[in-house]
């Protein structure tokens, strides 16, 4: 039988602080190790941020933190919510998984209410064990699940809360895993492409050539990248692979299409960047390049070829507020994806404290005004997927300034 940690959201609250096959999680762990890096130091950590639409007018969207309304009902039995973490990997301690428990603490804390009771259970990071948790945690009377984290995991999960007809709010970044009635809050790659794409566009720039390693993040980059293009009738020249760190070949591919194209989109990971910026700058190919929010890494920023570069990512202010109260209550600082325990948590505390009935329905989640997290606004869709307001920032001078600012509302809102 699987043990739990339950939390309940009282002032008195005490402190508490196999990983499947590798192809599957991927995505997750390069996302998570390069948002780790960045130019923001707090303690021995540097840390920047991470990503989804252009800039739409006003539309109000609901804050996380917005205090109950008058009456909120008292002598009310808190509403039991599973959090689902890989606390533990191969018998060792999680630090994703850790943070991410934290994160969820302080959200309840900061909440200010009494609607919520956490149910934490350590999945082991394994799909099996996020299903037995998941079972658990439903016949106890869990009214929604937020996590896990890896995709073969969510999958799992999936598949026994549809059955019981209970939402889940998880943190995988693979796309597929989603559905209606599991919702992925996490830095999708989809994201950062479209708004990227979406501020070219905007500024003029028409054609484009993709320079892509053979990664599972790169196909996914890839693909929405050309569907993008369709859509906004804009040409892309090639599509020139490469396999990992020998992109000599490819960037020569690249060179004989130069003057043919506005800009060069490179979906590569910070570890990769070098080899790629090197091979640019032994060509002289000068367009505008263009990459996703795994950029906003110190390697990145202070490699000379990729001056003046545009990427997407969210804004940096809401992390660096978070991870100073987080480092003020747990004296740690938090692992990048921390914000998603946070932002998930504070999301359902909003809605128990605020709705009576049909708190966690999809009407609720996915409203079209969206919601006001740590990393900015963000909605979910009705698919499972998920819309952040991005900013888009320029490297100039080794640093990332912000060109186009993220977004605080939704256009359809």
């Amino acid at each position: 039988m699987e043990k739990y940690l339950a939390i309940k959201a009282f002032p008195d609250w005490p402190h508490c602080g196999e990983r499947s096959k590798y192809r599957q999680l991927r995505l997750i762990f390069s996302i998570s190790v390069t948002l780790a890096l960045g130019s923001c130091n707090f303690g021995g950590n540097n840390v920047l941020s991470d990503l989804s639409s252009a800039p739409v007018p006003k539309v109000q969207s609901e804050p996380l933190s917005t205090p109950p309304p008058t009456g909120e009902p008292t002598g009310v039995e808190p509403v039991r919510v599973a959090v689902i973490l890989p606390l533990t990997q191969n018998g060792s301690q999680s630090a994703v998984g850790q943070s991410l428990r934290n994160a969820a603490q302080l959200a309840v804390e900061e909440s200010g209410s009494n609607a919520i009771s956490l149910v934490i259970g350590d999945d082991h990071s394994t799909p099996e064990g996020a299903a037995q948790v998941a079972t658990n945690a439903i016949g106890e009377g869990a009214e929604i699940i937020v996590g896990p984290l890896f995709a073969a995991s969510v999958r799992e999960v999936g598949r026994v809360s549809k059955a019981a007809n209970i939402p889940v709010i998880a943190f995988s970044t693979d796309a597929n895993v989603a559905s209606p009635g599991v919702y992925l809050l996490s830095f999708l790659v989809e994201s950062y492409v479209d708004r990227i794409l979406d501020f070219a566009v905007g500024r003029g720039l028409k054609s484009f050539a993709i320079l892509a390693p053979e990664s599972d993040y790169a196909d996914v980059a890839t693909a929405e990248f050309q569907k993008e293009a369709t859509k906004l009738n804009a040409r892309v020249v090639t599509v020139a692979r490469y396999a990992t760190g020998e992109p000599v070949g490819s960037v020569q591919e690249i060179e004989g299409v130069a003057n043919e194209i506005d800009a060069l989109f490179i979906p590569e990971q910070s570890d990769g960047v070098g080899a790629v910026a090197a091979a640019l700058a032994a060509t002289g190919i000068k367009v505008q390049l263009l990459g996703t929010g795994v950029w906003n890494d110190l390697r990145v920023l202070q490699t000379p070829a990729l001056q003046g570069a545009w990427f997407a990512a969210p804004e940096n202010a809401g992390f660096v507020a978070f991870a100073q109260r987080y480092k003020g209550k747990f004296n740690s600082d938090p692992t990048r994806l921390a914000t998603l325990g946070y932002d998930a948590v504070s999301l359902v505390a909003a809605l128990a404290k605020t709705r009576r009935t049909q708190r966690f329905s999809e009407s609720a989640l996915t409203s079209p005004s969206g919601f006001n997290g740590a990393d900015g606004v963000f909605r979910f869709r009705s698919d499972g997927r998920n819309e952040r307001g991005l900013a888009v920032m320029q490297i100039e001078n080794g640093s990332a300034t912000v060109v186009s600012p993220a977004p605080h509302s939704f256009a359809g809102g």
